[in-house]
């Protein structure tokens, strides 16, 4: 769509709830002006999409204004110009963030109620009620860890970016290694060489480890003695006598075995993901994934003989192939498991994934939509609670993927990590370090995606981290 600013230049706000609203990128023109007068600012944006029109007006009191509330009120003017030419109301409204429950998060810190939150997001951002209602009951999670964490904690994440192949679907950092190990174990010694060195900086920083996160990648592709060295190096260096919560993701069940699961339960590991995206084996197929339906069970069940008691398990909404009643069914199985944790994400059409350019017969947004509302009456019906939600360019009917939790069993990391509560610490190939600064500020640090830049660049994220050091 062609996009011609009149006025003035917050072009990233436009362009994002445009990507929202419009993911497709349809031929069309819109026209967003500002116009600053001694009372009001106004906002106008005129539309024109398969040969239709539509405008809209807003407009904010000059005096107090801020770049928040201008960008806001571009947005909403947009919004309203563009609604009646959608087939739907969008369910996130005139929001174009990943992280929608920041605003109902605030609002309740700051003495809102969540029925005073609920009405924030329904008439100011034209959120539906649905989605208001998910939204503030993640950030009632969202308030209970913001009151469990302290000034001195952190979380620790470390990245293994191997797979066994390469999911369809996905955009993560990762190497497909099939029967090609040789690159796991440099990629080892630089990583314990990473986590020396960080572990020195964090004993001196007086900072506490109070989660840990390895995820990746599938760390479970590396072999059972990987592993156990991977879970001695960690206790060499970091001090988990404050830790509360201690995360593998154990991913796809053909990386998993009882000799794994037992080396990283004997580790310290408390919580494991068992990932099936899907319980249908056409559409596991459809995704390049190598395992079948059936090896969900036997991982799920030796998991818990491990000792993991707290358990996720991961399902995809709009996979190639699937239909609503392949999801409900793949969901129905997965709770006849009863795990701790759900999470329920509606894919995204990644760059960086194969089905970008080679999609596949994908379900449509009307079958998505019928996926997730099957989710949220199921998994509320059956006593779970959504515990956090983000979003993602190029998602599928402009959605959003949520975590479930039986009460109590939230995980304080995922909040932790999505809601910017603290500083998250990371390691290996592709971590992306966020420090918390004051006044709400984060500065990111990336590692290099792939392992053998991340080994070729090694020298330099050490120095990266006594910067970051520096700034804790």
């Amino acid at each position: 769509m062609d996009l011609i600013l009149r006025g003035h230049e917050d072009r990233y706000a436009v362009e994002q709830l445009l990507l929202a609203l419009l993911p497709e990128d349809p031929p069309g023109k819109l026209v967003s002006s500002l116009f600053r007068g001694k009372t009001w600012i106004t906002a106008r944006a005129e539309i024109t999409l398969n040969g239709e029109r539509s405008s809209a007006f807003g407009r904010i009191p000059t005096e107090g204004e801020t770049v928040r509330l201008r960008r806001r009120l571009l947005q909403q003017t947009l919004y309203k110009a563009l609604l009646p030419l959608l087939p739907v109301s969008p369910a996130w409204g005139a929001l174009a963030g990943v992280r929608p429950t920041k605003i109902s998060t605030k609002h309740l810190l700051e003495g809102g109620t969540p029925a005073s939150a609920g009405r924030l997001l329904e008439r100011t951002y034209f959120v539906t009620p649905e989605r208001a209602k998910l939204a503030v009951d993640c950030s009632t999670e969202t308030v209970k860890a913001v009151r469990s964490l302290l000034p001195e904690e952190l979380s620790l994440y470390i990245g293994i970016p191997f797979c066994p192949t390469r999911c369809s679907y996905c955009s993560f950092v990762s190497r497909g290694i099939g029967k090609k190990t040789e690159l796991m174990e440099p990629y080892l010694a630089g990583l314990f060489r990473e986590m020396e060195v960080t572990g020195k900086l964090l004993k001196a920083s007086g900072k506490r480890v109070r989660t840990v996160y390895i995820g990746g990648g599938t760390p479970t592709t590396l072999s059972n003695r990987q592993l156990e060295r991977l879970m001695e190096e960690i206790h060499c260096h970091y001090d988990l006598s404050g830790c509360t919560e201690f995360t593998v993701e154990g991913g796809r069940p053909d990386t998993l075995n009882v000799e794994k699961l037992r080396a990283l339960r004997s580790g310290g590991a408390d919580r494991m993901s068992i990932n099936p995206q899907t319980m249908v084996d056409p559409v596991l197929r459809a995704c390049g994934r190598a395992h079948r339906a059936e090896d969900i069970p036997r991982a799920y069940r030796e998991a818990e003989e491990a000792g993991f008691s707290l358990i996720n398990m991961d399902l995809i909404a709009g996979l190639p192939t699937d239909s609503p009643e392949g999801f409900r069914y793949s969901l129905d199985r997965v709770m006849a498991l009863s795990p701790a944790n759900i999470t329920v994400h509606t894919l995204a059409l990644k760059k960086g994934a194969d089905l970008f350019d080679a999609r596949g017969p994908l379900p449509s947004q009307e079958a998505v939509a019928e996926m997730l509302r099957y989710a949220s009456q199921a998994l509320t019906g059956a006593g779970y609670v959504p515990y956090y939600l983000y979003r993602q360019k190029y998602m599928s009917g402009s959605f959003e993927n949520v975590g479930w939790c039986r009460p109590g069993t939230a995980s304080l990391y995922n909040i932790a990590m999505m809601e910017e509560l603290h500083t998250v610490l990371s390691l290996g190939g592709g971590g992306m370090t966020k420090v918390n600064l004051p006044e709400g500020k984060i500065r990111r640090f990336h590692n290099p995606k792939f392992p053998e830049q991340y080994l070729t660049m090694l020298g330099a994220i050490l120095r990266q981290k006594e910067e970051i050091f520096g700034l804790l």
